[in-house]
């Protein structure tokens, strides 16, 4: 392990750079066929809050590279081998619970579906910016998630006032039902809400997280709520008029989702609600 050193950070100390530069690409001079292995030089934002004296600072690792290697694997191999006190955050392993969502060279992606081949020798790591750390790299996306969700009320509002369980469940045509399930292939990992601007400008702003939701819902057809009870959710700055439509959600979003076409599609529908 390498040593340590603080570092001056403004706003807290917890929050990481914008994502402004890409992952990187990695060396023309990295592991040839056959060739030894590199050696990575990963460089973490420390920093637990919980803990008295705590301050945030860069602290350097050196791992050898292995074939196949994900930043998830490098981390669990550093905190197995090296610092068992290093903080992050792992479930599924496989980009779907969105749990290793951090910013890898300032750009917010997802830790188990990063190989390290593809960045250069050195790789920095922070936390996700806008939401609650909990430490290093760790931070509390379920509790901006939850209270985005409860706002918003982004679970189907019944047409009928009583649920009867023995009906078969009304049909739907395969196409909505396909782009109903597109859109709810997010895994809420936080990636969209960290690479945004208007979330740094706007503590409310519901972000493109938020805005997925209500074009899911929108398309329900099992849903009685209509553009004009969105319009009361999202038809204000802090909705999808707030949007600076800097994009840098649809950029960052790890399932590729089409974050940009859905807020457009928002924006003019609530639009058109406003003019009325």
């Amino acid at each position: 392990m390498a040593d340590t050193k603080p570092i001056a950070f403004a706003n807290g100390g917890a929050r990481s750079a914008p994502a402004e530069t890409g992952q990187g690409v990695a060396a023309s001079d990295g592991t040839a066929s056959g060739g030894p292995p590199r050696r990575l030089q990963i460089s973490i934002l420390r920093y637990n809050p919980q803990e008295p004296g705590s301050t945030p600072r860069m602290q350097a690792y050196d791992l050898e590279e292995a074939d196949g290697m994900t930043l998830f694997i490098a981390l669990t191999e550093l905190r197995e081998k090296q610092d068992p006190s290093l903080h992050f955050d792992f479930v599924c392993r496989a980009g779907i619970c969105g749990s290793c969502a951090m910013v890898i060279n300032g750009r917010p992606g997802l830790a188990c579906r990063t190989l390290t081949k593809k960045l250069d020798r050195t790789i920095t790591l922070a936390p996700l910016p806008v939401f609650e750390l909990i430490a290093d790299l760790s931070v509390n996306t379920g509790k901006w998630m939850r209270a985005m969700s409860e706002r918003l009320e982004t679970w189907v509002h019944l047409k009928e006032e009583e649920i009867d369980l023995s009906r078969m469940e009304a049909r739907m045509e395969p196409e909505l039902a396909q782009k109903i399930y597109e859109l709810d292939r997010c895994i809420e990992c936080g990636c969209c809400i960290a690479g945004c601007g208007t979330v740094r400008m706007r503590e409310n702003f519901v972000g493109a997280a938020g805005l997925n939701k209500i074009a899911r819902f929108r398309l329900d057809p099992r849903d009685r709520r209509t553009d004009e009870d969105y319009f009361e959710f999202i038809g204000d700055d802090d909705g999808v008029f707030g949007c600076m439509s800097l994009l840098g959600c649809h950029d960052v979003c790890p399932k590729d989702l089409p974050l940009a076409t859905q807020i457009a599609f928002l924006r003019r529908k609530m639009v058109a609600i406003g003019w009325k």
